[in-house]
């Protein structure tokens, strides 16, 4: 199989990487082609979540796989096949905030437990991975840093005020996950003294003087942390670096980003000995994507120091137009670089909505799409708030899967945890994303293949009708219901 992609040549990727070539490639299975025909009557697991009748991943029987040749354009189809493989899943999880922690520690033992085995127990949502944030962020109860004003030798570094909330918590997080427990952080605001504006919130830039001392905090951040026993898998550069926000933010271009990460974070990472961490850059919305990414990266020696690009949805979230082709664009001028979904959630709380299925439908319709365009990593924001949509020090209060009603002790699930819950329960990491597409724009649906062989179709139907369609694989078809506004999971 040759490469034809005369730029990947260009930039000596095209033999290393010969799948890049094919929207991250494409695996022949020997043996699939006969696998189906070999196995009429094979049945496949159906688990539903149904707005309609109010089931929450209920477990709805087996449908069983008959001979199904070529489909006519009357019937529905969601078409499957093995032999084509993408990229592999890196995990999914949710972020541990200031916010998350503080409400978790308000709530009784018997919840927080409840809560953590909901998302990392045995029984949960199986999320393997962990975000939280470096300095504080808008869901902080205040503005704060780990050093005193002025110290530019870092002498006075201390996250003493991570021990109290927000490092017990991902600690928990942490022994319920076991050896897939993989963390990343990301900065909001160095200190404000580093700043042109002297502030860590509505926006500035870090001073160019102080490059290399910002770059040196990385390091005790996850000295800090490690010494805690919690390994630092990962980080970003700077979390959303075009937003001047009202709350803790710093303006980076794609250049001055690229500086920083050359000249100054990537060189004393690898000083450091921590060349393994996994550096992600951008980690803002998908519409300048593709020029962050291009722009950033098109220096080799500060491309080296990458390993993905981190992107949230906020760009045109509330009207379904989200620009998941800036994904794939992305994805194929940097096969060598994994995409990362490294935040999103649902603004403007409103505690009349959490019950609202059309919560649950912006994730499912973010996930589905966002692995198709070859995402590896997924990581929703804060995975526990109050009954306020907080605490959030600006008045930026927002939706999570989970929300806590810290007056009563009472425990909400919204429908956002049951859809992503349809994903991450059943794909596990290192599962790889194989061929799949659908006839119908009512339906969507993305598939993996787990390590053991397991094959996942996820499939969503965001209309108001019910549809009947057939999970169509290699000659092979079992009858699927799709309710309106539902979403299922499919387990071979």
């Amino acid at each position: 199989m040759k490469c034809k992609n005369r730029k990947h040549h260009k930039n000596g990727i095209g033999p290393k990487l010969i799948t890049g070539c094919f929207l991250i490639g494409i695996a022949f299975n020997a043996n699939a082609q006969n696998y189906w025909k070999k196995n009429t009557g094979r049945t496949a697991k159906v688990i539903l979540t149904n707005s309609k009748t109010s089931e929450k991943m209920a477990d709805k029987g087996t449908v069983t796989f008959e001979k199904f040749g070529q489909p006519k354009e009357t019937d529905a189809c969601i078409f499957v096949d093995p032999d084509f493989k993408y990229q592999k899943l890196i995990g999914i999880g949710g972020a541990i905030t200031d916010a998350s922690a503080e409400t978790f520690y308000k709530l009784p033992k018997n919840k927080q437990k409840e809560i953590i085995e909901a998302y990392y127990g045995k029984n949960g949502l199986g999320y393997t991975v962990v975000r939280t944030n470096m300095n504080s962020c808008d869901f902080s109860s205040d503005s704060y840093t780990y050093v005193t004003e002025n110290d530019t030798s870092l002498k006075s570094f201390n996250v003493a005020h991570d021990e109290k909330y927000k490092i017990p918590m991902i600690k928990e997080a942490q022994r319920a996950i076991g050896n897939s427990f993989t963390f990343y952080f990301s900065p909001w605001s160095p200190p404000a003294w580093m700043k042109s504006n002297k502030n860590m919130l509505k926006g500035g830039r870090l001073e160019n003087r102080y490059y290399q001392t910002w770059a040196d905090y990385y390091i005790r951040f996850i000295k800090e942390y490690e010494k805690r026993g919690i390994n630092v898998w990962g980080l970003t550069v700077q979390n959303e670096p075009m937003a001047t926000q009202t709350w803790e933010s710093c303006i980076y271009t794609a250049e001055e980003e690229g500086e920083f990460l050359k000249n100054n974070l990537g060189p004393t990472l690898w000083k450091n000995e921590y060349k393994e961490k996994k550096v992600m850059i951008w980690d803002h919305n998908r519409d300048l994507i593709y020029q962050r990414a291009t722009t950033t990266l098109s220096d080799p020696e500060t491309s080296k120091y990458a390993s993905g690009i981190g992107y949230h949805w906020y760009e045109t979230w509330n009207n379904k137009t989200q620009l998941f082709d800036n994904l794939s664009e992305t994805q194929r001028a940097f096969p060598d670089k994994f995409l990362a979904f490294t935040e999103g959630c649902k603004e403007k709380f409103d505690m009349s909505r959490i019950y609202d299925v059309s919560l649950g439908e912006l994730y499912g319709r973010n996930m589905i799409n966002d692995f198709n365009k070859g995402t590896a990593l997924w990581t929703d924001w804060n995975v526990l708030l109050d009954e306020t949509g907080g605490p959030n020090h600006v008045g930026n209060f927002c939706f999570a899967p989970i929300i806590a009603d810290t007056k009563t002790g009472e425990v909400h699930y919204t429908y956002e945890y049951y859809y992503v819950g349809h994903v991450s329960r059943y794909i596990k990491p290192n599962a790889q994303r194989i061929g799949s597409s659908s006839n119908r724009a009512d339906l969507i649906a993305t598939s993996f293949m787990n390590t053991n062989g397991q094959l996942v179709t996820v499939i969503m139907n965001e209309s108001d009708n019910d549809i009947d369609t057939n999970l169509w694989i290699e000659g092979m078809s079992a009858k699927i219901s799709a309710p309106a506004h539902s979403i299922q999971t499919v387990i071979l």
